[in-house]
Formats: structure tokens, sequence, C-alpha cells
């Protein structure tokens, strides 16, 4: 004889099910309110670089590097980066990524790009812990003592990286590149994954206010850059 489940069993599987999906987007709307209106598309308009407002510093987020060059949407954040700089929206640009490594050193990568393409060395200040957008963001402020900032990165990652700083105490602006322009498949597929990311991002900021692998010490490189700016 096949035994059919309980109402009340079919109930409370059905609330915990709505649990977990509310459980699953919260973190998702959290980083959407935390940065709405503090966003804009590179490139949304002709005058897009308008709709961003001064500041000190942009922090340039890592993407990954492959033989000795940034993947296509890094190349992105840095070409907009170096629009900033050269509208004059930003004095300096604080290059944050992994080198935990030898043989991988994202800031470094990212730095020759943007002087290759004109930026002055002395505005760049290379952040080597920046191991994820949580540590780069609390990295800013503790390590550079940035307090207000323009972070650069793709759309899909904007809302979190504009709330994780925002979070962190830093006035934050956010820049972000539609790579969905371009490269469709990868974007949809790293949206897919922001669930995953903005839920460990919550935890971190929001619920443990971790701090990032390697919290110090304080350095003035970037206040250096700002004035030489």
């Amino acid at each position: 004889m096949r035994l059919s489940p309980s109402r009340t069993v079919l109930r409370r599987s059905y609330q915990a099910a709505v649990l977990l999906s509310v459980l699953a987007i919260t973190p998702l709307t959290w980083a959407w309110l935390s940065s709405s209106g503090h966003r804009t598309v590179a490139g949304s308009s002709p005058s897009w670089i308008s709709e961003v407002p001064e500041a000190p510093a942009a922090l340039v987020l890592g993407a990954g590097i492959r033989g000795g060059a940034p993947t296509p949407m890094l190349a992105r954040r840095l070409d907009i980066s170096a629009e900033l700089y050269r509208a004059g929206k930003v004095r300096a640009i604080l290059l944050s990524g992994d080198n935990s490594v030898a043989g991988y050193d994202e800031p470094t990568v990212m730095r020759d790009y943007l002087t290759a393409r004109g930026v002055p060395v002395r505005a760049l200040v290379l952040d080597y812990a920046g191991f994820d957008t949580w540590d780069s963001c609390v990295r800013a402020r503790d390590v550079f003592g940035a307090t207000r900032l323009t972070v650069v990165t793709q759309v899909f990652h904007l809302p979190r990286a504009v709330a994780l700083c925002r979070t962190a105490g830093l006035e934050t602006f956010g820049v972000g590149d539609d790579s969905t322009k371009q490269w469709a498949a990868a974007t949809y597929g790293y949206a897919a994954r922001e669930f995953l990311a903005a839920a460990k991002g919550f935890l971190d900021a929001v619920v443990l206010d971790s701090s990032p692998v390697f919290p110090g010490p304080r350095e003035t490189t970037l206040d250096a850059a700002i004035r030489g700016g």
C-alpha cells in the first residue's frame, strides 16, 4: 500500500521551500537596494561619464590574467578606469588583485596594461592581496586609507561590489561594463554565480564583519598618488 504525505508534511515542506527561496534571494536583494542610486553603466549614453561623481580614487577589482595579459573583462575594467582618470573623475587608481602564488600577479599586469595606454605610473597603486571583493574593500579602507572611491567592474558584479564597499564604510559609486554586448554566454554564467557570491559577501560583511586574509599594515602609497594626481 502506497502512503501519501500528510497535509502537515506537505505544508511544512512548502514552508521550508519558501524559506530557502527567500534566503537565496535576500543577499542579492540587499546588494541591489544598498547600491541603488550609486552606480551607472559605462557607455550607456554619450554623457555617461557626467553621471560619475568625482572621487579621489578608482578601485579596479581583479578579474583574472592569462599569459601575462588581463582577461578581456579585466581589460574593460582597466579601460574604464583610464577614461575616468583622463576625464578628471579620479586622481589615482587602486589596482586590487591576486598575487597569492608565484607567477600569478594580477596587480602588476594591471599596472603594465594601464601604463602602456598612457596612464602615469605615479597615479597607480597596487594591492597584491585583493583576494575577493570584500577583502579589496576593507583593505582599501584600512590599508590604503581610502574614504571615498569609484569602484569599477562588470554590471553583473556591480551591485555587490558597491554594496560591500559601502558596508565597509566607504563612500562609493560604481561604474560597470555591460559585458553582455561582447561576452553574453560568459556574462550569464557569472551572473548565475552571483547568488552564491552575494551570499558569501553578505555573510562576510553584514553577519561576520570578517577581516581580510591580510589586514595590514597601513600604507601611504594611495595618499601620495592622490596628492600627485
